[in-house]
């Protein structure tokens, strides 16, 4: 298979330096019997601007450099969301006491809290700094976009958050059915939406507004 590939790119590159458009190209191809999704990838190596040789786009790659900063920034920001989540929870709990917990039950509830409230406290800062920063990298040097570490945690990122949400539904409507339904179960549910649905929209938006720009 990636000696098929390598074929496929080496006649792509020559059918371009020989004055052939990506179009002829893809026709060529298509009727060769290639997959146009393998078509589409070799003819999109090569940029489309005015020169006599087949310009090569910047490709995905992998830097220890970038996998250390992308791995603390999403750590940070796992940490963050599960902490601020606890620490609403616990202050939920608080406002709307369940009789049947025992005293023990609400006396943990102060401990509990002085984690979340310091966890969010050291670990959202170094996420906002990290975010901040690479930002500034990714404006200065678009190229970096491509980053195959940055993909794969925006992606990983992504699936997490639809599964959150996705099972914050499923135990809303479990509840609804079962008629258990409370305040502080409404709230609890709301809680998770918000957060996870936060991280899902904000990633999803800079996905798309990758894609537009490309």
């Amino acid at each position: 298979m990636a000696a098929a590939t390598q074929e496929l790119e080496l006649f792509v590159r020559e059918a371009l330096a020989k004055g052939a458009s990506k179009p002829e190209v893809a026709a060529v191809l298509a009727a060769a019997g290639w997959e146009e999704a393998q078509v589409r990838s070799a003819l999109d190596a090569y940029a489309d601007v005015v020169f006599p040789l087949p310009v090569p786009r910047p490709r995905p790659y992998l830097s220890a450099r970038e996998a250390f900063f992308y791995l603390l920034l999403f750590a940070t920001l796992y940490l963050s969301a599960w902490h601020i989540g606890s620490l609403l929870f616990n202050l939920i709990e608080r406002a709307f006491p369940d009789p049947a917990d025992s005293a023990y039950a609400v006396a943990r509830l102060g401990p509990a809290m002085r984690w979340s409230v310091a966890s969010v406290v050291i670990a959202f800062p170094v996420f906002v700094f990290l975010s901040r920063h690479l930002s500034l990298e990714l404006a200065r040097s678009p190229a970096k976009r491509l980053s195959a570490v940055r993909r794969w945690l925006t992606y990983l990122t992504l699936f997490i958050a639809a599964t959150v949400l996705i099972g914050d539904m499923i135990a809303l409507v479990h509840s609804l059915l079962g008629g258990e339904l409370s305040i502080r179960f409404l709230l609890k549910v709301l809680v998770v939406a918000v957060i996870a649905g936060t991280i899902f929209g904000w990633y999803l938006h800079d996905l798309r507004r990758e894609e537009r720009e490309a």
